[in-house]
């Protein structure tokens, strides 16, 4: 009897019971939450789930993301920064840039949407963080997950990248929720009713050149983005180039969602209890969140002005496409315009700031490289 009484004993000290904390089963609720959002309501589920499942499995066995563990190698290779670069070849291979380079007046409000950015930095900087760390933060503004953990990993930020990560992949989840509110409040019925002319033809030949010319600009001035644009624009050239279908089809396809298994389930893990409940992540969710209102306002409000300036051309709903959260935030833009009007078309009009906010989080990000003199 006491062999089986030692048994048993030593079978739930080994069990999770044994050391699960309260703090690890409140991260258990807010993963079972992630995945009810993804599943349930489909909100991003390709990055919702593994998220949620990372961060379930690491608050029941931690060590699955320390040294030796299945996600501690995952995780080394967003460290390293070549998942987020990956990520940006799959995004280019599925994107068409054609509406951006119909409307070039779009880059701007890309631009303005940055501005969420800035305001989060400087936020950052009045809450204690370092001026690295708060740059670091800052970009969750551009709702751009891959960039994120790019600059945090570039700044030597590795040990605060998780929060990032995960505030980042969840603001770009939950776009559908976020952006609204804002885009109805700063906009009138008419404004969001209007509707916007049809867009030129773009050519072949205009689709061939452009990732040439913006990796070729984009990297002579800041080098330092080049892992990122560069990526982004050889999946976009392989995509618009048509001669290498195959290699297209595997960024867009097999690898882009290899490339998200790993990085979501890696990004997940680092949610563990005693990392992600504190003070300082508090901090870093809660600037992620303004950063992005701010970037969404600002979008829309320069929107706004360009509709007055335009003689209402244009649509001020597709300013808030000006975030990097491809093509979730352009959807949003058609679907609130389309609440006011069912005929109103404004998906390819809100891609065009979509794809400039993904280049200009980009750029912003070599900026701060550039700043901190990281090469």
């Amino acid at each position: 009897m006491s062999y089986i009484a030692n048994t048993l004993s030593n079978l739930v000290a080994q069990s999770a019971f044994a050391t699960m904390s309260v703090g690890n089963i409140i991260m258990i609720v807010v993963a079972c939450f992630f995945l009810y959002l993804a599943i349930a309501k489909g909100f991003e589920p390709l990055l919702l789930v593994p998220i949620a499942f990372g961060m379930l499995l690491v608050n029941i066995y931690p060590d699955i993301i320390r040294e030796g563990g299945l996600f501690y190698y995952f995780f080394k290779l967003d460290e390293w920064a070549i998942l987020p670069s990956l990520i940006f070849m799959g995004v280019g291979a599925m994107t068409d840039f054609g509406p951006l380079i119909a409307n070039p007046k779009s880059f701007w409000l890309g631009a303005a949407a940055q501005f969420g950015i800035f305001a989060a930095y400087f936020g950052a900087i009045a809450m204690g963080f370092n001026d690295r760390a708060a740059a670091a933060i800052s970009i969750i503004g551009g709702a751009d997950g891959p960039t994120s953990i790019f600059l945090a990993s570039k700044l030597g930020q590795t040990n605060i990248m998780g929060p990032i990560a995960v505030a980042a992949y969840s603001y770009m989840s939950l776009v559908p929720i976020i952006q609204p509110p804002i885009m109805k409040a700063l906009t009138t019925k008419k404004e969001r009713s209007i509707k916007m002319e049809q867009l030129r033809p773009v050519s072949k030949l205009e689709k061939i050149l452009f990732p040439i010319i913006v990796s070729v600009v984009v990297s002579l001035i800041l080098p330092t983005t080049a892992p990122l644009i560069g990526m982004l624009m050889l999946g976009n050239l392989f995509r618009e180039s048509g001669v290498v279908r195959q290699l297209q089809e595997t960024a867009s396809n097999a690898l882009m969602y290899i490339v998200v298994i790993l990085l979501g389930t890696s990004v997940g893990a680092t949610t563990s209890a005693e990392a992600f409940l504190n003070a300082t992540t508090l901090k870093i969710v809660a600037l992620g969140l303004i950063a992005f209102m701010f970037g969404t306002a600002a979008g829309v409000l320069l929107g706004k002005l360009m509709c007055i300036l335009t003689g209402g051309k244009i649509n001020p709903l597709i300013g808030s496409a000006g975030v990097s959260a491809v093509p979730m935030a352009a959807r949003v833009s058609q679907k609130v315009g389309a609440e006011e009007d069912p005929t109103n078309f404004l998906l390819m009009h809100a891609m065009g700031p979509n794809v400039a906010g993904v280049i200009g989080t980009a750029v912003v990000a070599g900026t701060f490289m550039a700043v901190f003199g990281i090469v």
